[in-house]
C-alpha cells in the first residue's frame, strides 16, 4: 500500500512499471570507474545483475526486444562495458546474475496457469538468453535466481548445465549456484546460497555463499534511505569473518543509481573493506575452515587456516582493554609455537594454558600504531 500511495502522489495517472525504463539513463555510468572501486574493495569476483524479475536486460538481447538497455534508456551495452573493464583488472573475475522467470511476461504467466505443463517461456525466452550471455560475455560465475515456483525440469536446468560444463566457452572455469528450480536451493549446485543473507554460523559440508546487502532493507538503491539503514564497516567485517570462518564466500550487494553511479556511502564501505583486506587478506583469501570456527572462551574471535603452511588465524573483532587475548581453542607448545599480529613486525609473547588454550600478550600500541581498524588477526604456527 505505501508504494501505491507514493506512485499516486508522485507520478501521473496510468503510469506503469514499463514507463520507468526511459528514465533509466545511466549517463554517469563509467565501467572503468566501477571496476577500480570494485578492485579496491578487495573483491575477487564481481556479479552484475544482467536481468532481474521484471525481464529488462542490461544488454541488447535478441530475446528481449525493446525491453533492454540498448533499445530503451541508456542505449548502451552495460554488461559488455563492465565485463571489459573488470577483465582489465588483475585477479578480478566477472560474473552475471540472471533471473529465470519474469513477473509480467505473458508466456510465463500462461505456463504458470497450466501448472508448468507447457514450457513456452523457457524455450522461447529464458534458455536462449542464458546461451546468449554465456556465449557472448563468458561469465565465470553464473548466478541463477527466480525459479517462479517452477521445477527444474520446466527450466530444463540439467540440459543447460550439461552444456555449460561440457561445451560452453567457460566450461573449464565457470561456477554456478543452487537456484535452478523449485526445491534445488541448498541441495544442488556448485555452491549453495540457501537463502538471501544466509549466514549459518557453523561449518557446512558444501561450499556456500552469503549473498547480502549493505543497505539492510533493500537490494536496490533507495533515495529515501537513512544513515542507520546501512551496515557499518565494523558490521561488514564481522559478517565477512564469520562467513569465511564457516567455509563461505561473501557477496556484498550494492544498488547503483538510475544514472549509473555507485553512491558515495557504498563506495566508502567498499574501499574500507579493501583497506582492511590489504592488511588481513592472508587470513581470508585461500584459507580453509579450521577445526573450530569460533572461540569457546572469548566471544568475537573467529578462526581460519592455511593447512599447507601449518598456520591458523585467530581474527578478533574487539581489542581487549586488558592487553591480552585468551584463546580457548589452540593448544600451544614452548619452543614450537609462534604468534604474530598481522601488520606488526615483532613476534608476540604468549602463555600456555595446557588443554584450556593459551593467552596472547598483545603489543601496547596507540591508535595510530595499530596495523588496521575494525578487527585484527593473529597468525599462529606450531599449534596443536
Amino acid at each position: 500500500k505505501p508504494y501505491v500511495e507514493f506512485m499516486k502522489k508522485n507520478y501521473p495517472p496510468g503510469f506503469t512499471y514499463e514507463d520507468f525504463a526511459p528514465l533509466f539513463s545511466a549517463e554517469f555510468f563509467d565501467a572503468n570507474q566501477w571496476a577500480e572501486i570494485l578492485q579496491a574493495s578487495g573483491a575477487k569476483y564481481v556479479v552484475l545483475t544482467s536481468k532481474h524479475h521484471e525481464g529488462f536486460t542490461m544488454w541488447g538481447s535478441k530475446y528481449s526486444w525493446n525491453w533492454n538497455a540498448v533499445d530503451v534508456g541508456p542505449a548502451r551495452d552495460l554488461v559488455g562495458e563492465l565485463a571489459e573493464a573488470v577483465r582489465k583488472k588483475k585477479d578480478l573475475r566477472f560474473g552475471l546474475y540472471h533471473s529465470l522467470f519474469e513477473w509480467f511476461n505473458p508466456l510465463f504467466l500462461e505456463d504458470a496457469s497450466n501448472s508448468f505443463k507447457t514450457s513456452k517461456f523457457p524455450t522461447m525466452k529464458t534458455l536462449p538468453e542464458l546461451y546468449e550471455i554465456v556465449s557472448k560475455y563468458q561469465p565465470e560465475v553464473l548466478w541463477s535466481d527466480g525459479d517462479g515456483n517452477a521445477p527444474d525440469a520446466y527450466w530444463n536446468s540439467t540440459g543447460f548445465l550439461a552444456w555449460l560444463y561440457s561445451e560452453s566457452p567457460v566450461r573449464k572455469t565457470v561456477v554456478t549456484n543452487d537456484r535452478w528450480g523449485r526445491n534445488c536451493i541448498c541441495k544442488h549446485g556448485g555452491y549453495y546460497t540457501c537463502s538471501d543473507r544466509y549466514n549459518p554460523g557453523h561449518l557446512l559440508n558444501h561450499k556456500w555463499e552469503n549473498c547480502m546487502t549493505i543497505d539492510k532493507r533493500s537490494w536496490g538503491y533507495r533515495r529515501n534511505a537513512v544513515f542507520s539503514d546501512y551496515l557499518t564497516i565494523e558490521e561488514l567485517v564481522q559478517t565477512l569473518v564469520e562467513t569465511v570462518s564457516c567455509g563461505g564466500n561473501l557477496l556484498m550487494n550494492i544498488g547503483p543509481t538510475h544514472d549509473g553511479r555507485i553512491s558515495i556511502i557504498f563506495e566508502e564501505r567498499l574501499r574500507q573493506m579493501g583497506q582492511w583486506l590489504n592488511v588481513n587478506g592472508e587470513a581470508i583469501y585461500k584459507t580453509k575452515a579450521w577445526k573450530a570456527q569460533n572461540d569457546t572462551v572469548t566471544p568475537g574471535v573467529w578462526y581460519t587456516a592455511r593447512p599447507e603452511e601449518a598456520a591458523v588465524y585467530a581474527i578478533f573483532l574487539h581489542w581487549p582493554t586488558t592487553g591480552y587475548l585468551t584463546l580457548g581453542e589452540p593448544s600451544a607448545s614452548a619452543g614450537t609455537s609462534k604468534v604474530t599480529l598481522i601488520g606488526y613486525s615483532d613476534p608476540l609473547k604468549w602463555l600456555s594454558l595446557g588443554s584450556k588454550g593459551m593467552v596472547v600478550i598483545l603489543p601496547q600500541l596507540t591508535l595510530s600504531q595499530l596495523p588496521c581498524q575494525w578487527g585484527w588477526a593473529l597468525r599462529l604456527t606450531g599449534i596443536n
